[in-house]
């Protein structure tokens, strides 16, 4: 139901007109209206926690932190084109290459996504902890922002490790940096200690915010990756986490996979965290359809604007897929056809030239315009025109086929892995994707990675997964080896300058 998005884009569109939000850890921003006088009610303060909910928004943008996490791993990839384009002084090749640079503008806008986000978050707390005015749920919205604070100080400590850390939204003085262990205590912290305020079920009136299911799911892959972030093992605990999640009976895996990111992807009974995006009342949008796909494409999906032909499959990605595999549909590859079902062709001179997607790409600095599988994992609506009419799909962070992949993983690095291979609902991740269900014989460290891979393909899971599993200093396509550097990336230059107590992750 439509229905459900108005009540949170309320929060994440309306206010962001009207207030004026903090973007800098260092910075000192306050409303132009005392405390006493702006937040009469109830609804006044909702609303104002809005501003934090619409620092999500630039999450799955073309050079922010999706983008960032998507092209330094196996899965995504943006070739230089033949005609010269999308090299962009070798920013992208940067990431593919692991030759991380703290000057890098991806890198950079990815740091300050994060850190605004955290920003606005100290400030919303203080806010709504200061006003005078009582009701109930209060503390629940509190407690909303705070563990908000927390998926954003994890996306920090995931990505940078030691890093700035403030929560108090008066405090002038530049913040210390943290080391991974002590931000990730408080990040398991501030979960325990507020996720039972948290509303239990998903309701309307709590799509797109932060619910139990979110906390619980946080917290379980905050465990998952313990043992590499702090190295301490949290498995038993990663489990526990996952089974309160299941507990609440709020969350079933869809019969199709694909349920999960159509246009009205609200009606979802598997999506447990989401991005609300409106092609009006969000400002920033979801633009996917012209990150990666040609013009011709228009043809296939009755696209007003101009595609951008730039972010394509990694090619050796691809061949992970069986052929059987129906999440393989999440990539257009092949023969092209319109809307109405004919193939697409062009004539050049004499020439008929069909129009495919190929999976392969002859050369990583010159790629021709249809070589590369693209995406169509979220479905696109007619019409699209870049920031006229932009996606409508809420862009999803976490799901519940993560909760039972995250549990199974768990299981099997405490040698237990069995005990979940008959959950009925787990064996559905498997079955809706046309592939048999995992017998123990089959549950291997190879087997785990390409399977989270294939399920949760351009999900901004990878990183994370072949880290764990230790493959990210590999080589795969036109990527060569990289070192244990390469687990983190630098702090961006802006940010060393600005703050003299920082200091440089090692080897950059």
């Amino acid at each position: 139901m439509k229905k459900m998005k108005y009540i949170v884009l309320s929060l994440v569109g309306a206010i962001a007109l009207t207030m004026v939000s903090c973007t800098d850890l260092e910075e000192d921003v306050y409303s132009a209206i005392p405390l006493d006088k702006f937040f009469q009610t109830e609804q006044e303060v909702l609303m104002n926690a809005g501003r934090a909910y619409t620092k999500l928004q630039r999450f799955p943008e073309e050079q922010r932190l999706w983008s960032l996490i998507q092209n330094a791993s196996d899965e995504m990839v943006i070739p230089g084109r033949d005609d010269g384009l999308w090299w962009e002084q070798g920013r992208w090749d940067e990431l593919h290459t692991h030759r991380f640079n703290s000057s890098n503008k991806i890198l950079r806008q990815s740091y300050e996504y994060v850190f605004e986000g955290i920003s606005a978050c100290n400030e919303v707390i203080y806010e709504t902890e200061e006003s005078e005015i009582t009701f109930e749920g209060k503390d629940r919205i509190v407690s909303e922002i705070k563990i908000l604070r927390a998926l954003f100080y994890y996306w920090a400590i995931d990505n940078w490790g030691n890093v700035p850390f403030t929560i108090d939204f008066t405090d002038k003085e530049l913040p210390e940096q943290k080391d991974r262990k002590f931000i990730f205590s408080f990040i398991e912290q501030e979960i325990l200690d507020h996720v039972d305020n948290l509303q239990d079920q998903p309701t309307a009136a709590h799509y797109g915010r932060v619910t139990q299911g979110m906390a619980w799911t946080l917290l379980a892959k905050l465990y998952l990756n313990a043992e590499e972030w702090i190295g301490e093992s949290k498995y038993e605990l990663a489990v526990d986490a996952c089974d309160k999640v299941i507990a609440l009976n709020a969350y079933s895996i869809e019969d199709d996979y694909f349920t999960n990111f159509k246009v009205k992807n609200e009606n979802s009974r598997e999506n447990i965290f989401v991005i609300v995006n409106h092609s009006v009342y969000t400002k920033d949008r979801l633009y996917w359809y012209t990150l990666t796909l040609n013009d011709a494409s228009r043809a296939t999906f009755g696209f007003k604007g101009e595609m951008w032909d730039g972010f394509v499959l990694e090619p050796e990605f691809f061949n992970k897929y069986d052929e059987n595999d129906l999440r393989r549909n999440s990539f257009l590859f092949g023969q092209q056809y319109d809307m109405n079902g004919n193939p697409i062709y062009f004539i050049e001179g004499n020439d008929t030239v069909w129009f495919e997607y190929t999976p392969t790409i002859a050369n990583y600095r010159a790629r021709k315009k249809w070589e590369g599988a693209r995406c169509c994992k979220y479905e696109y609506q007619k019409d699209l025109e870049y920031y006229v009419t932009d996606m409508e799909n809420d862009f999803v962070l976490f799901r519940y086929a993560d909760v039972l992949y995250t549990k199974l993983e768990a299981l099997w690095r405490l040698g237990r892995a069995g005990e979940m291979l008959n959950d009925s609902e787990l064996q559905k991740i498997r079955t809706r994707a046309g592939m048999p269900p995992y017998q123990a014989s089959d549950i291997t460290a190879e087997e785990l990675l390409d399977e989270f891979g294939r399920e949760f393909a351009w999900e901004a899971r990878r990183r994370q997964d072949q880290i764990r599993f230790g493959v990210w200093g590999n080589t795969w396509w036109n990527k060569p080896a990289s070192g244990p550097t390469a687990k983190l990336f630098p702090l961006p230059q802006t940010a060393l300058s600005a703050n003299s107590k920082l200091r440089q992750n090692p080897g950059y």
